[in-house]
């Protein structure tokens, strides 16, 4: 199925937002073409501290459509966290960066770790925890076969199949784990202003190292007062004032 940056997702589990009109007064916003007043309803949901992420995957689809291109990738890169899984919500995020100017090549990942990644990221962290306790349950099934069973067969069944269940346990709670704190220890920024100047201290008489525009992401891996220390895709640290970058 084609996907286009026009489309937007009507079916989101916002019931209490269902209920009053305000989502679907979003919605109809965006369709009819009336982007601006699309974001502002969008947004008055999102203040209520609802998160959801076809929530942001419309709200960016707003942005995108108004020109903002950097609330646009802020947005779906938040879609992104909650729903790690979606084909559309990784297309337009890949459209929209390739609109950024900075063209930053990642340092090359193992590949192993690149494929664990990617299986990880096919499923949320509930999931993962979900398959997890799962997991267990059968674990401790199959040490109840082991220990309580007289069979020398069925003993060895449960002992085998409860070493395999245990691994997957550690696996898949590590995947949730690791899941979830994405969600809780955001420590990735989207630059908002124009151009900033990447100092190598966090001071105004630092050496300029490089120039970002609007619209690069960037790793936060310091602050010091009202400055961030960031590390780019390709390796490349420095410093840049808070004010230029906001929170995914």
């Amino acid at each position: 199925m084609k996907r286009y940056i026009l489309s937007i997702l009507l079916m989101l589990p916002l019931a209490v937002f269902a209920q009053d009109g305000r989502f679907e007064k979003a919605n109809s916003l965006y369709i009819n073409g009336e982007f601006q007043e699309a974001i502002s309803a969008y947004n008055e949901i999102v203040q209520t501290g609802m998160e959801s992420g076809n929530l942001y995957f419309n709200l960016g689809n707003a942005y995108y459509k108004n020109g903002e291109l950097a609330n646009a990738i802020l947005n779906y890169e938040r879609a992104l966290l909650l729903k790690p899984h979606d084909k559309d919500i990784q297309y337009n995020l890949e459209l929209a960066y390739s609109q950024t100017t900075d063209k930053i090549e990642d340092v090359g990942e193992f590949i192993i770790s690149r494929w664990i990644t990617e299986f990880r990221n096919k499923a949320t962290s509930d999931f993962w925890a979900y398959v997890g306790i799962g997991c267990f349950i059968l674990t401790l099934i199959s040490a109840a076969l082991f220990i309580y069973s007289r069979s020398v067969v069925v003993k060895k069944v449960g002992f085998y199949f409860g070493i395999i269940f245990l691994f997957h346990v550690i696996v898949t709670l590590s995947f949730a784990y690791k899941q979830k704190s994405k969600l809780i220890n955001r420590d990735h920024a989207i630059v908002f202003s124009p151009s900033v100047t990447v100092k190598s201290s966090p001071d105004e008489s630092g050496t300029e190292i490089f120039i970002l525009h609007e619209g690069t992401k960037v790793k936060i891996i310091n602050t010091l007062g009202t400055w961030k220390e960031i590390e780019m895709g390709n390796g490349n640290v420095g410093w840049i004032k808070e004010d230029a970058v906001t929170i995914i």
